[in-house]
């Protein structure tokens, strides 16, 4: 319940802020995707500035969480390796404890 009231506390004003900046950035800008040409219509898009600036937004948390995964890699390559070596060395203490088992079994009762 403190999480539902927290988020809403955080997301609310943060939503309103977001509408409140598309409605106020409506106008069309060029992105210019030729330094050397800025008038080339071929390599440039027209757009309000708040779709460009949400898709410069979303392709920048793209990137951040794909250098961070690729990063991660060793991280999660150690895990499967551990977890690999903890399920052989469970196997072995269970092989060796019904071995254990059954020499138990097989001694005298006093």
């Amino acid at each position: 319940m403190a999480k539902k009231i927290i988020n809403l506390l955080i997301l609310l004003p943060l939503g309103i802020i977001l509408v409140i900046f598309c409605v106020a950035n409506r106008q069309f800008v060029t992105l210019a995707l030729n330094p050397f040409r800025p008038d080339d219509q071929v390599l440039s898009l027209n757009a309000p500035l708040f779709v460009l600036l949400f898709v410069a937004l979303i392709i920048g948390m793209l990137v951040g969480a794909a250098v961070t995964w690729f990063n991660q890699g060793k991280h999660r390559k150690l895990a499967r390796n551990h977890e690999r070596e903890a399920v052989r060395w469970q196997a072995e203490a269970d092989k060796h404890r019904s071995r254990a088992e059954q020499i138990a079994g097989q001694l005298p009762s006093k």
